[in-house]
């Protein structure tokens, strides 16, 4: 058995702000980026030495401005990374220079260890170790080779039943029992980096979420090593697991007694199947199974950029958002509002076959109604919280006029579209505050509005699809004939179709938006 790590995976809030970090601020290098093998609408990042060498990669999943996850017994708590202990003072100096939190230098188990927070809360240690195992150096890091972070070095793992933790990852992953601190016992491998198991008894349980460790890989020389292990682990009921095909790798996941999730992983075939050792890292990976949605997860998962690439800057808004930028901005914005359920990435899709130089802006409704987002609670099929939808669109006003000096959007080149809540959203706001939108698509949509504010919209644009087979359907009249009375040139069709969306609705909005923003 290979014994040692391959990787640890974590989660992460903000994929920009965990680029600059682990790129920009700790030197690593971006090995791979693609698509989650189970919700391909998750980006997945990882982070390596300069050849992607297995015991070097810490990986990340972007749950972009998901729910916060909450370290305790069983789940890791920590990320060690091994740097030479003569690089300690420099970073030490570093993080000072870049803001970063920090604590220490401090001994533990005789090594000096500083340890920062990374942008989402998570532990990171850097340990000074003097004997290392083989590590590739990454010169485009920005750190001089003597100083650079060279591999994984370890992780801690918080555990109600630390013996069984610790016998379990004897057992199973090849680690053997090192030394003892206080409540930490060591388990030390062959490849020289380490696990500590804490007793944690006392502690609150983990959760899942951003800023958490949600696994540790230990590496296998080959599949049948994975396949073996999985024997083993199965003669001895050691519970649910699962055995996957990663491309890059093969996996098994297991539980350990404690709770934590452990992955073991195959050295091979490694990252430069499908990219050269060169060019790791540049290009977006969409797995196999998932190929047939390419194009829509493409503008669907976050962007971002190196150091020294563009990027978007986010702003703190009203909403959550999403932009997607094109490859060509022509200097139009498309704004794209959910219906019940969905995020503010569900529309980027749409989005982007309907214009496909625009920047594009997802929102997410913030009110919460039966568990599913919305931008204002529904008390029945055909009747809302008239409350709450003045207040959130006093909020959306607010966001509608910190885009143009947040994101550079020009409002005499802006359209508004919504679907289903999301284009009750935009009728009423038209309603309520007629003189901000001047070009709204609106997509089996219905007004909310009990009153009947009397406003002028001479010179706003409307697209209004209805279909004939939506419940919905027949309320749409009533939202044309209230912006049409007040003004505005309204556009009216009736699809033969249902309240889902499909590629004549891509079309028609299409047609519409080039002749009005370009």
């Amino acid at each position: 058995m290979t014994s040692g790590l391959h990787h640890i995976t974590a989660i992460t809030r903000k994929i920009q702000a965990n680029v600059d970090f682990y790129v920009g601020f700790l030197g690593l290098r971006l090995v791979k980026r693609t698509a989650g093998f189970e919700d391909a609408q998750q980006l997945h990042l990882f982070y390596g030495d300069g050849a992607a060498s297995p015991g070097s990669i810490v990986t990340f999943l972007a749950w972009e401005d998901g729910s916060l996850g909450r370290v305790g017994h069983g789940a890791p708590s920590e990320i060690s990374l091994e740097i030479s202990p003569e690089a300690i003072g420099f970073w030490l100096t570093r993080a000072l220079q870049y803001n970063i939190k920090l604590s220490g230098p401090a001994q533990e188990f005789g090594q000096p260890v500083l340890r920062l927070t990374d942008p989402d809360g998570i532990i990171v240690k850097l340990v000074g170790v003097e004997e290392t195992g083989p590590w590739v150096w990454w010169p485009d890091g920005g750190i001089a080779e003597e100083n650079a972070v060279r591999r994984l070095y370890g992780a801690t793992i918080l555990s109600e039943k630390p013996q069984e933790t610790a016998k379990f990852l004897v057992r199973h992953m090849g680690l053997a029992v090192g030394s003892r601190e206080g409540n930490i016992q060591r388990l030390v491998s062959d490849a020289h980096d380490i696990v500590d198991v804490r007793d944690a008894s006392g502690f609150w349980t983990s959760a899942p979420g951003t800023g958490a460790i949600d696994h540790i890989a230990f590496r296998a020389t080959d599949r049948a090593a994975v396949e073996a292990v999985h024997a083993e682990l199965a003669a001895a009921d050691a519970g649910e697991m699962n055995i996957h095909d990663r491309q890059y790798f093969h996996s098994l996941y297991v539980r350990e007694p404690g709770g934590s999730l452990i992955e073991f992983a195959s050295d091979g075939p490694g990252f430069a199947t499908d990219e050269t050792v060169e060019t790791l890292g540049r290009q977006l990976f969409i797995p196999n199974h998932f190929q047939g949605d390419r194009e829509a997860l493409k503008v669907m998962l976050p962007q971002f950029g190196l150091p020294g690439e563009e990027r978007v800057i986010y702003r703190d808004l009203p909403f959550v958002h999403r932009v997607h930028m094109p490859d060509n901005w022509d200097g139009t914005t498309l704004v794209l509002m959910h219906g019940t359920g969905a995020n503010e990435t569900a529309l980027l899709p749409l989005g982007r076959k309907a214009a496909p130089n625009a920047m594009l802006i997802g929102l997410r409704g913030r009110s919460v109604d039966e568990g599913y987002p919305r931008f204002f609670r529904r008390l029945s099929q055909t009747t809302f919280d008239q409350k709450e939808i003045a207040s959130e669109v006093e909020a959306f006003v607010g966001f509608i006029e910190d885009i143009g000096p947040a994101y550079g959007a020009d409002p005499a080149r802006t359209a508004f579209l919504g679907y289903s809540n999301g284009g009750n959203m935009i009728g009423a706001t038209m309603q309520l505050y007629p003189e901000l939108i001047r070009k709204a698509v609106l997509l089996r949509s219905m007004n909310v509005l009990e009153d009947r504010p009397v406003v002028d919209l001479s010179g706003a644009e409307v697209l209004s699809l209805s279909a004939i087979n939506d419940f919905y359907g027949p309320l749409a009249g009533e939202i044309e004939d209230r912006l049409r009375t007040a003004g505005a040139d309204v556009t009216a069709r009736v699809l033969d179709a249902n309240h889902g969306l499909d590629a004549e609705d891509e079309v028609i909005v299409h047609e519409w938006l080039k002749e009005r923003i370009g």
